[in-house]
């Protein structure tokens, strides 16, 4: 068996295919070889410093073992100078000062052994202050920047409450009150950043502070929930800190999670966004903060700073009509930010004048929840976005749970299978358009760049993206999505038979047993469940489906003979998973053209000739996992 790298292959002739199963029983593949070396370099340079820790650690002990080593060789000749049942010596002033020694050493030594020079090694280097996080422009909100600092710096103000409808800025304001903490000045010890999301788990919440405070890696995956609680609680107690946390839709018991409350003799505070003046009462909040939209004033000095003087002075009429896109806005920050962004693209007055006959019919429109309101101007940028493939992709990122960081080549991969993309004819190519997609979408702030591999959606952008795809425009994208739902079963869906994509992603999911009738679903997410059973004929009537990631079910052991019914299938995801052998009714997937078994539990048999049957498959993904020989 052999480490098998990650790689790509274009399968243009029978003798590339026929190489197929030979290039997967390599252990080292140069894919990504570049980008592999760089992360070997940096483990290296982590591995070299604990190292030095260690040696000094290992110095000093030894030092120490020297000294008493000697001092026991000693004490045998001091032994013998000992008169008189041990009371008295023969040279008594020596005697003593050596006694003494050994005292010292001796408590030395125990200090040393109940430390334990290793697991202080171990221990993850003290967290900063606070993490600087990267922030919108905060033109137009000074004011509630100001009022919201005050009110922190009251004394008795120990629990807070920022609440107000979707984008109106509270994430803004919480992110500004987080880089101003930073100031050693203001007192703090430790500021932790938290998104708690709806439908959150306590187990996730403890596991970011955990990170956020060195406790995070060894044993603490083993640990329950109480004993999480109470290694934070006792970190946490001895400080003076700030728990900020972002998008709080329901309760969140602090204790339970670990936090101390705050208390006057302690200083910690604890600052919380949401969209519920309810969930301020229940969170017990000392103080409650209203974020209302902007004035007209301060949302046109927003709208003005984001699309710039150069656009607004191209012609006698902009200015005028930019006021009038501008108080259509209401005064929410998103839909100003997003929409300034779209304005910016639109020089002629024509245009403009288009956009608010558009804009004022959706402000017209009458909805029963207030944050729905803000649906129609957000979709005003959805249909300014250039053309449908951006538009598709946009819909597709709301498939995956809120606050989710979407890896970018999954959602590139997902894609071009879907047929978002133009017809290339190679895959690498349709990548490179897939990633100025994902550029375009951040540049309109539908998107935002959460590290250099993956993006996260905004959670209003998420729910209006819902909102299109499951609502306004149901009969064209069918979609349904219970992702992060903590559901323990496939839901029903007998009234949604014309479903196109579904999403299943993070519950608690463990048996697929009753087919659901699905012959339209083009792609099925069943990622970071609880699977353990799969039915054999779970797959019964899903022949239309292309793509199926059952990525991070770690209780998947094997797949059933019945997926052979999916003669549709293009891209298959078993990543992280336990499966340990491909069955060989696999070969009946003949359009498959993407295969990742990366980072498999326990390995993976696969049988001879299944990989080289494949005749159309231009990518196997195999890093981290072990290739065992039938």
């Amino acid at each position: 068996m052999g480490n098998i790298f990650s790689f790509e292959l274009m399968c243009c002739d029978k003798i590339t295919s026929g190489c197929w199963d030979c290039v997967a029983g390599q252990a080292i593949y140069t894919y990504q070889l570049e980008e592999s070396l760089s992360e070997l370099k940096t483990a290296l340079d982590e591995l070299k410093e604990q190292r030095a820790d260690v040696i000094r650690k290992l110095s000093r002990t030894a030092t120490m073992i020297n000294e008493v080593d000697q001092r026991i060789i000693d004490g045998k000749k001091e032994m013998k100078n000992l008169c008189m049942g041990g009371c008295c010596s023969m040279n008594y002033r020596s005697t003593l000062k050596f006694s003494k020694t050994v005292v010292k050493r001796l408590h030395n030594v125990k200090v040393l052994k109940r430390k334990g020079a290793f697991e202080v090694v171990a221990m993850e280097v003290p967290a900063a202050l606070a993490v600087e996080r990267p922030c919108n422009s905060s033109v137009g909100m000074e004011s509630m920047l100001n009022k919201v600092w005050s009110i922190l710096e009251e004394k008795h103000a120990r629990i807070v409450g920022i609440y107000g409808v979707g984008g109106v800025g509270k994430t803004s304001i919480l992110t500004e009150i987080n880089n101003k903490i930073i100031v050693p000045s203001n007192g703090f010890d430790m500021v932790i950043w938290v998104v708690v999301s709806k439908g959150f788990r306590i187990a996730k919440v403890q596991d970011d502070i955990a990170k956020r405070i060195g406790l995070f890696g060894g044993m603490w995956g083993e640990k329950s929930a109480e004993e999480k609680a109470m290694d934070i609680f006792r970190v946490l107690r001895e400080k003076k800190f700030v728990v900020l946390m972002d998008d709080v839709w329901e309760r969140v018991d602090v204790l339970k999670v670990g936090i101390p409350l705050p208390t006057y003799e302690n200083r910690s505070k604890i600052i919380f966004t949401t969209r519920s003046n309810e969930v301020c009462g229940q969170m017990r909040a000392h103080k409650k903060i209203e974020v209302q939209c902007l004035t007209e004033e301060q949302a046109w000095e927003l709208f003005e700073h984001d699309v710039g003087n150069d656009i607004l002075d191209g012609h006698p009429n902009i200015r005028d009509l930019a006021h009038e896109v501008a108080r259509e806005c209401g005064g929410l920050p998103l839909a100003l930010i997003t929409i300034s962004r779209a304005m910016a693209c639109k020089r002629p007055p024509e245009e403009l004048e288009y956009a608010i006959q558009v804009l004022k019919r959706s402000a017209n429109s009458v909805f029963p929840d207030m944050d729905e309101e803000v649906y129609p101007l957000l979709k005003f940028i959805f249909d300014c976005l250039p053309n449908d493939s951006v538009r598709c992709c946009l819909l597709y990122c709301s498939l995956f749970p809120e606050d989710y960081r979407i890896p970018k080549e999954i959602f590139i991969h997902c894609c071009i299978v879907e047929g978002f993309m133009d017809e290339y004819e190679s895959i690498s190519q349709a990548r490179k358009q897939g990633h100025q997609i994902i550029g375009s979408l951040i540049h309109s702030c539908l998107l935002e760049e959460a590290s250099d591999s993956t993006v996260k959606m905004h959670d209003v952008i998420r729910d209006m993206c819902l909102w299109i795809a499951c609502r306004l425009y149901a009969h064209k994208w069918k979609f349904f999505v219970r992702a992060g739902y903590e559901l323990t079963q496939v839901p029903e869906v007998g009234k949604s038979r014309g479903i196109k994509r579904m999403s299943l992603m993070q519950n608690k999911i463990e048996a697929l047993n009753e087919p659901p009738y699905c012959p339209d679903l083009q792609t099925l997410f069943l990622n970071q469940n609880q699977l353990k059973v799969i039915h054999n004929d779970f797959f019964q009537f899903m022949s239309g489906l292309k793509i199926l990631c059952f990525r991070a079910n770690r209780g998947t052991r094997e797949l059933p003979v019945g997926i052979s019914k999916l003669v549709s299938l293009e891209y298959l995801d078993l990543s992280y998973t336990g499966i340990r052998q491909l069955p060989t009714e696999l070969k009946a997937l003949e359009k498959l053209k993407c295969l990742k078994l990366e980072y498999l539990l326990d390995g993976i048999r696969i049988p001879r000739g299944l990989i080289s049957g494949f005749s159309k498959l231009q990518m196997l993904k195999m890093m981290g996992s072990f290739l065992f020989d039938k």
